[in-house]
């Protein structure tokens, strides 16, 4: 059976306990901004205005999201591909959402709001890293905010050293674009990623 609507959905999951609706928050309040200042990682939720969807990591030293206000967030972009799909979805489409994780908690934050791209050079140059500058940031007006139970972490043993597999199980990123690249050639990938991973990082 394919749910297609949500008395369907409800039939299948019990109703959420109070605490759910209630934790929501409409601003980072003083535990959320202690998370943020311990998170090294979030990914970033866009959508373009086809509603085309995209996640995109990012990560940097623990704080590296900046909180100004408890309903303001600054977020470096760092230098990548250059293929700026999250930007140019917040272009189209303001929405975003964001999933800070930190290291060892098994709880996630999660922060909905809507972001606009900064290029200020008086704010970007606040978020250096390595004396670099990131190219741009987002400013994100934060909407929704809460701590999401660990249970998605605790399944999956993220941070549990264990779980890691040997690199060996899966092929390096050049030898996986050789593979869907016509003409691609994995030692020259994987040593032009090493070398931008070393010299180009910010």
């Amino acid at each position: 059976m394919t749910v297609t609507n949500d008395s369907e959905l409800r039939a299948v999951y019990r109703p959420p306990a109070p605490r759910a609706a209630q934790k929501v928050l409409d601003h980072l309040d003083v535990h959320c901004r202690n998370f943020i200042a311990l998170s090294p990682l979030c990914v970033l939720s866009t959508a373009n205005a086809d509603g085309q969807p995209d996640g995109s990591p990012r990560g940097d030293p623990p704080g590296f999201v900046r909180v100004l206000d408890e309903k303001t967030l600054l977020l470096p972009d760092r230098p990548g591909n250059n293929q700026v799909d999250s930007l140019q979805s917040v272009l189209e489409n303001p929405r975003v959402g964001l999933l800070f994780f930190v290291p060892g908690m098994s709880e996630t934050l999660r922060v909905k709001g809507r972001a606009e791209i900064i290029t200020e050079t008086e704010v970007l140059e606040e978020m250096k890293e390595r004396n670099r500058a990131p190219m741009s940031g987002l400013r994100v007006t934060v909407e929704e905010a809460f701590l999401h139970c660990g249970r998605a972490l605790l399944r999956s043993r993220a941070w549990d050293p264990e779980a890691q597999i040997e690199r060996s199980a899966y092929p390096t990123y050049g030898q996986v674009l050789a593979d869907q690249i016509a003409g691609a050639d994995a030692g020259e990938i994987d040593a032009s990623e090493e070398a931008a991973n070393r010299e180009r990082l910010y």
